[in-house]
C-alpha cells in the first residue's frame, strides 16, 4: 500500500521574502515610469495590467467550468483601453461619459447576444452574461480610473496627476503591507474567516496605521506636488477611506477566488500572485479618490 506523499508547504519567511522581492521590483518599475514623465508609459503600464488581469479572470472562470465568453471579454477590454488611451493622449483630460456608457451597453448586449447561440440550462445563461459584465466593470472599467487620476486632475506636465497617482499607489500598497505585516506578527482575532481565513482585526488596524503613515508622510514631503488633495483634513480623511476600501478590494477578490476555488489569480509575481492579485485593491481605491476629488475638491 502506497503512502501519500506530504504536500510541500512554503514557510512564512520564504513567502515574505518572495513578496518583498516582488514588491521592490514593482516599485522599481513604477519609479522608472514616474521618472520618465511619458504619457505612453503610464497608459501602457495601466493597459498591460488590465489585459493581464482580464485574461487571468477568464482563465479562472474556465478552470472552474463556469460558462463565459472570454474572447469577447478580452476584446472588449482591449478596445476600452485603446479608446481611453486615445482620449488621454489627445489631451481631452478625461474619457467622455458617453464612451463609458457605450462600452457598458456593449458589454451587456454583447454577452446576451452570444448567449442566444446556446440552449437555456437553468441559471447558467444568466451567470454567463453576469460574469462577463462583471469582468469588464470590475477590471477594465474600475482600474482605468488610475488613468483618469493621472490625466484628469489639475497639475503640470504631460501627466498632471502623476504625483496624486503615486500617492494613491503608496497609500493602497502600504495598507496591504500593514495588514500583512501586522497580521503575520500579532494577528489573533479572525476578521472574516469565511472569506479570508488569514485576515485579522489586528491586521486591519495595521492597515489603517500604515495607510496614514503613507498618506501623511508623502503629503508632508511634497505638499506642492499634491495640491490637488487641498489640505491635511482631506489627506487624513482619504487615508482612512482608501485604507478601508483597499481592504474591501482585497476581500472582494477573495470572494471571486474562493467562489472559483482558485488560490491566486496567476503566478506572475512570486509571493503576490497574478496581475489581479496586484491591482485588486486599486480597483476600489482609484475610483474612490477620483469621485472624492470630483465631489469635494474640484
Amino acid at each position: 500500500m502506497e503512502t501519500e506523499k506530504p504536500k510541500k508547504t512554503v514557510s512564512k519567511s520564504l513567502t515574505f521574502a518572495r513578496r518583498t522581492l516582488s514588491t521592490l521590483l514593482l516599485w522599481a518599475i513604477v519609479a522608472a515610469i514616474f521618472s520618465s514623465s511619458l504619457s505612453p508609459a503610464y497608459l501602457a503600464m495601466i493597459g498591460v495590467l488590465v489585459l493581464i488581469s482580464t485574461k487571468e479572470y477568464f482563465k479562472m472562470l474556465r478552470a472552474a467550468e463556469v460558462k463565459c465568453f472570454p474572447r469577447f471579454g478580452f476584446l472588449l477590454a482591449v478596445l476600452y483601453i485603446a479608446a481611453s488611451s486615445y482620449y488621454f493622449m489627445k489631451g481631452d483630460g478625461d474619457i467622455p461619459p458617453v464612451v463609458d456608457a457605450v462600452f457598458i451597453f456593449v458589454a451587456l448586449t454583447g454577452a446576451f447576444t452570444l448567449q442566444l447561440r446556446y440552449a437555456i440550462k437553468g441559471i447558467e445563461a444568466l451567470l454567463a452574461v453576469a460574469v462577463n459584465l462583471l469582468g469588464f466593470l470590475y477590471i477594465a472599467y474600475l482600474f482605468t480610473f488610475a488613468s483618469r487620476l493621472s490625466f484628469a486632475l489639475p497639475g503640470e506636465g504631460a501627466v498632471p496627476g502623476s504625483f496624486v497617482l503615486l500617492w494613491l499607489l503608496a497609500v493602497t500598497k502600504f495598507t496591504d503591507m500593514g495588514a500583512y505585516i501586522t497580521g503575520s506578527l500579532i494577528g489573533k482575532h479572525k476578521m472574516i474567516p469565511h472569506i479570508s481565513p488569514g485576515k485579522t482585526w489586528e491586521g486591519f488596524a495595521g492597515a489603517i496605521l500604515f495607510a496614514q503613515l503613507a498618506a501623511c508622510g508623502l503629503y508632508a514631503l511634497v505638499p506642492g506636488k499634491l495640491s490637488a488633495l487641498s489640505s491635511w483634513e482631506h489627506v487624513i480623511a482619504l487615508g482612512f477611506l482608501l485604507a478601508i476600501l483597499a481592504v474591501i478590494g482585497d476581500l472582494a477578490e477573495s470572494v471571486v477566488k474562493r467562489s472559483l476555488h482558485a488560490k491566486d489569480s496567476g503566478n506572475m509575481l512570486p509571493g503576490i500572485g497574478g496581475g489581479l492579485d496586484l491591482i485588486d485593491s486599486i480597483c476600489f481605491t482609484a475610483p474612490a479618490l477620483y469621485f472624492y476629488h470630483a465631489l469635494f475638491l474640484a
